[in-house]
């Protein structure tokens, strides 16, 4: 999915009306994770996502992508994103991580959760499995926290990583990153999940970024599908996903696409949110 070049900063204003769609996408990820159980297709979470935007007064931006058709990317197991729902029937221990977005008003939310079902016959692959998905989720909180106080937007994925490395043997997916939200869902600047050269753009308010860090337990490399779209690790390796989208702002920072704005998630890491005034 390609990224929109355009003013990475926006307006008091502009950050007001993404709050709506940030709240809608996390409303979809709820009804999704409501739903989500062994004997559910990935075609079925993806009518209850869409439901729940729609009774919202959005619309999917996923199904605004040219070629894409559904609410939600399902990616099971080995697929890191861009997983198609269709007829697959999750299984007990099945990895799932489930992508969404909400466009309302022209302004766009996007966030993902990946979950891990019980299997009380395997409570080993079971633990393994909600392990990686701890890592992940916590590594975007950390990246989450680092944001609150960067001078410069790098400084996040420095923090991701070495949350991630400190965890174990993990592996943090380079071909896909994190990026700017606003008219559209896809905008510069890129986020990256891992230190690199340079310091990126300035943090300073109006600057509006989702974090995506996607996590392995094996190796980096990645195939695309001859669908064209669903992304796996070439080694076969397990992968989760998690991603918020996030305002800086005035009063400091504040997640669209998490209800309380990102205060529990952030609370450990001793920051405090600040809604948008």
């Amino acid at each position: 999915m390609a990224f929109r070049r355009s003013g990475i900063y926006k307006t008091a204003d502009e950050l007001r009306r993404l709050v709506g769609p940030g709240l809608l996408t996390a409303a979809s990820l709820d009804a999704v994770q409501a739903a989500v159980r062994s004997g559910v297709s990935t075609i079925e979470l993806d009518a209850v996502a869409e439901a729940a935007i729609r009774d919202g007064g959005g619309e999917p931006n996923f199904m605004l992508v040219p070629g894409y058709r559904h609410t939600v990317c399902a990616s099971v197991g080995d697929e890191v994103v861009h997983g198609i729902p269709g007829s697959r029937v999750l299984a007990p221990g099945d990895l799932v991580s489930v992508d969404s977005g909400a466009q309302l008003d022209g302004w766009n939310g996007d966030s993902a959760r990946t979950f891990v079902l019980d299997d009380v016959d395997r409570p080993d692959i079971v633990a393994e499995r909600r392990r990686l998905n701890e890592v992940t989720e916590q590594s975007l909180w950390h990246g989450i926290a680092a944001l609150a106080s960067a001078s410069h937007l790098n400084e996040v994925g420095g923090a991701i990583e070495d949350y991630i490395d400190a965890q174990g043997d993990y592996g943090i997916i380079e071909d896909y990153t994190g990026h700017g939200i606003g008219r559209s869902m896809h905008e510069d600047p890129p986020v990256f999940n891992y230190r690199v050269r340079g310091r990126g753009p300035a943090v300073r308010p109006g600057l509006v970024i989702a974090i995506e860090p996607m996590v392995t337990t094996g190796g980096i490399d990645t195939v695309t599908h001859d669908d064209g779209w669903t992304v796996s690790t070439r080694d076969g390796s397990l992968a989760a996903h998690w991603e918020h989208s996030i305002a800086v702002h005035e009063g400091g920072i504040w997640v669209l696409t998490a209800h309380d704005g990102g205060a529990a998630g952030l609370a450990p890491l001793g920051v405090t949110p600040v809604p948008i005034a």
